[in-house]
């Protein structure tokens, strides 16, 4: 095992829910050859065609997600379920940055890229952690952020990197020097905008959403030329008009909401329906691209704000939705919204999945899943959003759906799941999607609260009930029924990425820094390994001279506050 350190100074600290307030300070690269790191003799230039083949071979990991699918399904078996107990240790690599890791790491022709919280880039070996090169974002003044100071992850295209930031900028950087090539506002942070999602790159288009919706920001996707940053589309998750809806009494489930549907229309009349501006709808995670069909698919967040719904009558279109639109010019194509005028920020967070399921006559169709705060993953038919169905409830589920209230309603899940942004892993060997799933009760409380102009924008509070038991559950769920074909219980809520392969194992990790390995037929734990803070990163898996590595972020959490670290560990058999 090769421990590589990269000692630094974090100079500035995250307030959860408030403003990161950040100097001028260095920016750029630090690349060091002589030293301790050393310079990139060949850079990647990685074509579309390989983009678009990604998941269908094991040497690079290209996307944060694995592939346009975004199944997370690694093919290689050479690490499998006889031989995974042999895992150790490649190398360690820590970073300068010790808070909340999310990020999935990219392998390009054997060189590792990944970020940390407040923007930092490394480029390192995958194979030994040697660094190449170390880039630091140059903070804006402000910057507005509610659950942490996370990035999860680059995107590449020829010899370039994407990132989004904290001060809502989309950079591009030389994947061989980490200089910065060109840099481009993608909103104004003043107004509660903050970029931690992973672009997707396709086409020369650079896909990227938008984080804010408890500020009172209006959602959107927007695609930049990867040349030069130039905007090409917006599609704004809030419609300037009909985002009033159908006013839909129940949720995609079935289940009656307790809307007072009588009293939201009066109100909407007399506020002329004029609050678009500020209605929320946050994209949180990487668009699915079905290239065939020339489509994106993504899941929008919650309104604004959270829990006060009289400020925003009408179903709220299109927050708590997955919404499809056309990759070339961002036209609207279809949506499907599973719970209308959310008041419980039970939102569409977990990016959506590609896939072909079996439909309710058995036929094999072309789909698109997605797994809910709710505990329900839903399949949907990817031509017309038609939901196919629905899991069976992968946590408890109690008073669904009680009103907030002054004095604090209990209702589960809690806000932060079900699954949260945590990506789901779909193999096509088992046919089984894994779900990471958190078990944290809450009571939910209201109160009046008008548009506090880019400040957190709550309209009450949802509080963990102290001394409730708080746990988590690796659900696989099998997409051709929606039942549940085994379930593994843990300590802890569960948050961060999973991962399938073709040797029969399920990978993930949990906030006490246990990284585990799970048989995927069964459930079966198979290995594990402590990174010494928490696994809440999206575990990626790669070959290097043939040699396989899974890869995993261990630096806790600020949501859930598990244990914060600043390592980036690499595995490999014996």
């Amino acid at each position: 095992m090769k421990l590589v350190r990269h000692v630094g100074r974090l100079a500035a600290a995250a307030l959860l829910g408030g403003l990161f307030l950040c100097g001028a300070g260095a920016q750029e690269i630090q690349n060091k050859a002589g030293g301790g790191a050393t310079e990139i003799q060949k850079a990647p230039s990685i074509t579309q065609d390989q983009l678009n083949a990604a998941d269908r071979q094991g040497d690079n990991w290209l996307h944060t997600a694995g592939g346009y699918a975004q199944q997370r399904y690694y093919p290689g078996t050479q690490i499998n379920t006889g031989n995974v107990k042999k895992l150790r240790p490649a190398f360690m690599f820590q970073t300068e940055v010790k808070e909340s890791m999310e990020t999935a790491p990219i392998v390009a022709d054997g060189i590792m890229y990944f970020t940390t919280s407040y923007n930092h880039v490394y480029a390192i070996d995958a194979a030994t952690g040697q660094e190449f090169w170390h880039y630091k974002h140059k903070m804006g003044p402000i910057t507005t952020f509610c659950c942490g100071p996370n990035n999860k992850g680059v995107a590449i295209e020829g010899g370039k990197l994407f990132m989004g930031t904290l001060d809502a900028k989309l950079v591009a950087l030389d994947a061989k020097t980490g200089k910065l090539l060109w840099e481009t506002e993608i909103a104004d942070p003043e107004k509660g905008y903050s970029e931690t999602m992973a672009p997707t790159v396709v086409d020369g288009k650079v896909l990227i959403g938008t984080n804010g919706g408890e500020y009172g920001i209006r959602g959107f996707v927007k695609a930049f030329n990867s040349a030069d940053g130039k905007l090409l589309w917006t599609f704004y998750t809030i419609p300037e008009k009909g985002h009033e809806g159908v006013w839909a009494q129940n949720d995609a489930t079935g289940r009656n909401m307790k809307r007072d549907i009588a009293a939201e229309k009066a109100q909407f009349a007399s506020g002329g329906g004029n609050f678009y501006q500020t209605l929320g709808g946050g994209v949180w995670m990487n668009p699915a691209v079905d290239l065939k069909s020339r489509t994106i698919f993504f899941m929008v967040g919650n309104p604004s704000p959270d829990l006060y719904g009289a400020e925003r009558p009408g179903d709220n279109l299109y927050t708590d939705s997955m919404v499809a639109v056309d990759l070339d010019s961002g036209a609207y194509k279809w949506h499907y919204q599973y719970i209308a005028h959310d008041v419980w920020d039970l939102d569409a967070v977990s990016p959506a999945i590609l896939l072909d399921v079996k439909d309710e006559n058995g036929k094999m169709v072309p789909a698109v899943m997605h797994a809910g705060k709710t505990g329900h993953v839903y399949v949907h038919d990817r031509a017309t959003g038609k939901l196919i169905r629905f899991s069976e409830a992968m946590i408890p589920q109690e008073n669904m759906w009680s009103l907030p209230t002054a004095q604090g309603a209990r209702m589960l899940p809690g806000a932060n799941g079900g699954v949260e942004w945590s990506p789901m892993a779909y193999s096509p060997k088992t046919r089984l999607a894994y779900a990471l799933n958190l078990h944290q009760p809450m009571t939910y409380h209201v109160e009046t609260s008008k548009y506090p102009g880019g400040k957190l924008w709550l309209g009450g509070a949802f509080k963990v009930i102290e001394g409730e038991k708080q746990w988590g559950r690796l659900a696989a769920v099998n997409v051709d029924t929606g039942k549940i074909a085994w379930k593994f219980d843990t300590e802890q809520p569960l948050i961060g990425g999973a991962l399938a392969t073709a040797g029969d194992l399920v990978f993930y990790g949990e906030g006490n820094g246990l990284f585990r390995a799970l048989d995927a037929r069964n459930g079966k734990l198979l290995w594990q390994f402590n990174c010494g803070a928490g696994a809440n990163a999206q575990p990626v898996s790669y070959t290097v001279k043939g040699k396989q590595y899974v890869a995993m972020g261990c630096g806790g959490n600020t949501q859930l506050d598990f244990k914060r670290g600043n390592t980036m560990v690499a595995f490999t058999l014996d």
